[in-house]
This record gives C-alpha cells, structure tokens and sequence, in this order.
C-alpha cells in the first residue's frame, strides 16, 4: 500500500511540473487562469488516469493527451479557436496508440471518422456556423486514441456539458451566446478514458 502511494504521490508531482513547464514556455495564452489551481487540477487529473488505468504504457499516453486537452480548453475559452498544434499533439499520440494497441485497430479507425466525419458535415450545411474545424479535428484525433464507442460518448457528454453549463453561465453571468465548444468536448473525451468502458457496458447490460 505504501509503494501504491508512494507511486501514486509521484504521478500527482509530475502532473503539477507538467503543466508548470506548459505555463512558463509560454507557448499558449494560458496566464488568465490562477495557476496554482490550475496546476493543482493537472495534476488531479493524472492521477485519476493512473489510479483508474493502473501503470502502463496507455495511461502515460492518455496523461500526455490530457494535457493537450487542457491547454486547448483553455486557449479556446479564450480565443474560440482550438491551435492545431495541439490537435496535432493528440494525434501523434493517438497513432502510437493504435499501434501498441493494434488487436483492436477497426475501432480506432473508425472513432477516427464516428464523429468528425458527422460533424465535418453539420459543418459544411451550416457553412462553419454550428461547428468550427477546430472541434471536428479534435473528435477526429481523440476518436483514434479511444475508439469509436468511447468518441460517440464523449460527444454526448459534451454536448450535455455544454448545454448545462453555457445556459447556466448565460443566465447567471450574462455570457455571450457564443460557445466555445472545445472545453465541453475535452471533458467528454476525459471522461470517457476513464469511465467510457464501464458506462457502455452498464448500458448495454440494460443497466
């Protein structure tokens, strides 16, 4: 039990250095955020994948994926726009993923196009006003890293988030209609890694 600890103190630590090392690079307008909190939920984050996920290959490459997902959040809360280096990021993870997993390979082409491809569409008959191109890569890259059943959830949840949460903010807040939808989209892909599995099965299993 100590060494579980022990372990799971040491993912915590390196959770908070990796976003420390994101903030101070600079790279990304991500100062507007208090990072001492910011710093603290990252590394929560890490260790829900680890403490979920146990210790392997594929729970370091969803912590890495992560910490993209939460730096577009919050470059898109911001600025409505995902970077596509970012988007890029999660597919070089995504694609080393697909071959360590390679057994299960139709799933992960598939999540590929499950959602992107529907999105990608909404996109051209509402010429970019339903969905930006930022969010139909993002479903797409994210549906290669956790296959097609995990990304038609993700979605849902996403959208769910989304929906709650930006009514809520506009009648509390007074937002802008305007909604960002990569940090709702994130959480339901986050979420998804962790419990995606469980939560399908229990549906289908007719609860």
């Amino acid at each position: 039990m100590g060494k579980e600890l022990l372990s799971l103190a040491v993912v915590f630590i390196c959770g908070v250095g990796v976003y420390v090392l994101a903030r101070k690079s600079n790279r990304y307008d991500i100062l507007f955020v208090p990072a001492p909190w910011m710093e603290l939920l990252h590394g929560l984050l890490y260790l829900l994948i680890f403490f979920i996920h146990g210790w392997n290959i594929i729970s370091g490459l969803y912590c890495l994926m992560t910490t993209a997902l939460v730096l577009l959040s919050l470059v898109d809360l911001k600025s409505y726009e995902i970077p596509p280096s970012l988007n890029l990021w999660i597919l070089a993870f995504g694609i080393i993923h697909f071959f360590v997993n390679i057994s299960l390979w139709r799933s992960w082409l598939i999540g590929f196009f499950a959602v992107s491809l529907p999105l990608y569409l909404l996109f051209l008959a509402s010429d970019g006003r339903a969905i930006g191109g930022g969010d139909i890569k993002l479903m797409a890259v994210c549906g290669l890293m956790i296959g097609w059943k995990n990304i038609l959830l993700a979605l849902f949840l996403g959208c769910i988030l989304g929906s709650v949460i930006h009514i809520a903010r506009m009648k509390i807040r007074g937002a802008d209609r305007v909604l960002a939808m990569g940090p709702y989209l994130a959480a339901g892909v986050y979420i998804s890694m962790l419990f995606g599995e469980e939560w399908i099965q229990w549906y289908l299993s007719g609860f």
